[in-house]
């Protein structure tokens, strides 16, 4: 089983179009550096098979913004899995400014498998509840 200490990272270099009006990164570009790295994660490891046939979709982000990027600042994105239900898989994220270490931001995602071809919730396969969570956990579905 994968836990915290099995992170995967991807690294990240702020553009001049991440900046909004206030000068810093904006919130939304966090998100999409979430999702970035969890896709970079599924590409990575799930068989080939299963990336033929799964896909994934957001049920939920929550995110805390803890410190600003600037442009020009490098970043890396580190992502591990978490608990799992039939259909909520939890990931974690945390933005973090390279040089220095430290976090910027930090996201929880609960992402639902869905069937590529009919777009419906699918269950996965014990490979792919091996790989992306940690231990079913409590709750609705």
């Amino acid at each position: 089983m994968s836990n915290e200490r099995d992170r995967f990272s991807i690294s990240i270099d702020v553009l001049p179009e991440d900046i909004d009006l206030m000068g810093h990164v904006n919130n939304v570009v966090y998100l999409r550096w979430v999702q970035d790295a969890a896709v970079a994660h599924w590409a990575t490891l799930a068989p080939a098979d299963e990336r033929q046939t799964l896909l994934w979709v957001v049920r939920r982000h929550e995110i805390d913004y803890k410190r600003p990027a600037f442009a020009g600042d490098r970043l890396k994105a580190e992502t591990w899995i978490g608990a799992a239900t039939r259909f909520a898989f939890d990931r974690h994220t945390e933005i973090i400014e390279a040089s220095r270490g430290r976090i910027l931001a930090v996201a929880r995602t609960v992402w639902c498998p869905v069937d590529r071809k009919s777009g419906r919730p699918a269950d996965v396969s014990p490979v792919v509840r091996n790989l992306f969570s940690t231990r079913a956990q409590a709750g609705p579905e």
